[in-house]
């Protein structure tokens, strides 16, 4: 049985340090996922724009996938690890966080769910990978304002080594989530309004280290 950990990191950089480092610890490249906020179109392709959108519950198939593309030429964008460019990476629309890019088999789940109709979104994802939904609604949030996650799977020996890791640079959800409840939030909503560009550059501004 593998193991889902995950980690929020305010940094893009950060964030793909840490893959990497995964990747030369052994870690299979289809057990790690990365999930980044792109509202700010930090992320460009060089083509039109390609955007799976994920539908809400009732809402008609008329939000169909546009496009996925092969992560060597947006791998180039979004980094030049090889988690990355040997993964198929994929421009995403998620209910309540907006515009993201994504990479492994997180991405790919919520590509499929896209395709497929069905709900939940990131958040249901990261539930049903075993995530605690206390914590999964600070990683859902903390993406929508501008951060990105890693998830990676890995056997139970591995959770020890890899969590140490995985803990470089990552935003201590504990502190996070209070500094987020001071601010009157309780909890992630996917009917909220996503942040716009400049609000993900000011969240970002904030926790800038």
């Amino acid at each position: 049985m593998l193991i889902t950990i995950c980690r929020l990191y305010d940094s893009y950089a950060d964030a793909n340090r840490v893959v990497i480092g995964l990747e030369a610890a052994g870690i299979a490249l289809s057990e790690t996922s990365l999930i980044s906020n792109n509202s700010d179109s930090w992320c460009r392709t060089g083509k039109a724009s390609n955007v799976v959108a994920l539908r809400k519950q009732g809402a008609s198939g008329d939000a169909a996938t546009i496009g996925k593309f092969e992560g060597a030429a947006v791998g180039v964008a979004i980094g030049t690890t090889a988690a990355t460019a040997a993964s198929l990476v994929t421009m995403l629309a998620l209910p309540g966080v907006g515009a993201v890019v994504g990479a492994g088999w997180l991405a790919a789940l919520l590509g499929s769910m896209a395709i497929g109709g069905a709900t939940g979104g990131l958040l249901g994802a990261l539930i049903n990978a075993g995530i605690g939904e206390e914590d999964a609604h600070v990683f859902v949030e903390g993406v929508r304002r501008g951060g990105t996650l890693v998830a990676a799977r890995v056997s139970p020996t591995e959770v020890p080594r890899v969590e140490a890791m995985m803990n470089r640079s990552a935003v201590k959800l504990a502190e996070r989530c209070d500094l987020y409840r001071k601010s009157g939030w309780q909890a992630f909503d996917p009917s909220a309004m996503p942040y716009t560009a400049d609000q993900v550059r000011s969240e970002r501004t904030l926790h800038a280290h």
